[in-house]
């Protein structure tokens, strides 16, 4: 990396400041206010749509590093076009609400042009998950599947304040070390450090107690950057995809155990609630402050060692995404995830 990059790395940082703050003031202005319900974590009206700083400072960046030669065209395009859609329907959804089947079908296609500029789940990954002979269909329709969900995942976790930015800013920030580290190239290394400095400049305004929301706008793009990220990466074979599902395991294992507790109970599972462990615990605790940090430190002090361990070990990842999932499986069931709120 150089200069270049150095610049263009804070420069994310630096838009994303600003622009939530610029977003802040036309939220105040036009009214855009998530008003508390009785599904709500927050208490009083709370401006949104700040998600918008963290689209335009992470787009803006990719394409300086595209121009910069530093970036492959295809993984530019599928970061900016699968990003902006995503983006553009979250946006739409926070003015006003959108059927569900419609926001499903963007991030269908958005997904579908990621994999096909990408491609899929190596055959390999799918191997040491007994998963072989299939072809490249079954790595397609994987890819395809994780960029949908974990889209709609980082929409679901997005219920406290600061939880969101800081998990994104982790997990580009470890994802680009890691990736560095052990040889990646330049170019998606500065993709994700500008993710990660775009999220944390959004932080700034969202830490307890935010000052805005990111809104859909945000969550869903950061969840399918983060994925297509992952993807690009793992694409190249320096590390393997199951870094991406340990790096983001909290969220990852909070948002799925919860699902499937619903599911399995009988619940309309595309509601809105607040049921995820994160949220029993803020309304446990009287705020949001003590549960994002508890998060941040899962993530470095137990998921960001896995992690490292599972770069070192590619040809263990699936045994060491299980050593590091299950505790915490266990850990969020009996802090409530999916539990009904009492």
């Amino acid at each position: 990396m150089n200069f270049v990059a150095l610049w263009i790395i804070v420069g994310a940082f630096v838009v994303a400041v600003v622009a939530t703050g610029l977003m802040r003031r036309y939220a105040l202005q036009r009214r855009l206010l998530d008003i508390p319900n009785r599904r709500s974590s927050h208490s009083s009206p709370t401006p949104r749509g700040g998600g918008v700083a963290i689209v335009t400072a992470f787009l803006v960046g990719v394409l300086a590093i595209a121009f910069d030669h530093q970036l492959n065209v295809g993984v530019a395009t599928a970061l900016v076009a699968g990003g902006g859609a995503i983006a553009a329907v979250g946006f739409l959804d926070d003015r006003r609400a959108l059927r569900a089947s419609v926001r499903f079908l963007v991030q269908l296609g958005a997904a579908l042009v990621v994999v096909s500029l990408l491609g899929g789940i190596s055959d390999r990954t799918l191997a040491q998950w007994g998963l072989q002979g299939h072809g490249v269909w079954l790595g397609a329709t994987f890819a395809v599947l994780a960029l949908v969900w974990v889209t709609n995942l980082f929409n679901f976790m997005d219920g406290i304040d600061g939880i969101a930015a800081s998990e994104s800013a982790f997990i580009a920030g470890a994802g680009a070390w890691i990736y560095w580290y052990h040889g990646g190239d330049a170019g998606l290394t500065i993709a994700m450090l500008c993710l990660a400095a775009a999220s944390l400049g959004f932080l700034k305004w969202n830490w307890p107690p935010a000052r805005i929301f990111m809104g859909d706008v945000g969550s869903g793009f950061i969840g399918f950057s983060v994925a297509g990220l992952g993807l690009a990466t793992s694409s190249r074979g320096i590390v393997p995809i199951e870094i991406w599902v340990i790096l983001g395991g909290v969220f990852l294992v909070d948002a799925t155990v919860t699902l499937i507790r619903r599911v399995a109970r009988g619940d309309r599972w595309f509601e809105a609630h607040r049921i995820h462990a994160y949220q029993h615990l803020a309304r446990r605790w009287k705020s949001h402050s003590p549960v994002t940090i508890l998060v941040i430190l899962i993530n470095f002090t137990w998921l960001l060692p896995w992690a490292l361990v599972a770069a070192d070990f590619p040809d263990r990842a699936p045994l060491i995404v299980a050593a590091a999932l299950l505790p915490l499986i266990a850990l969020f069931l009996v802090c409530g995830s999916g539990a009904k709120e009492r």
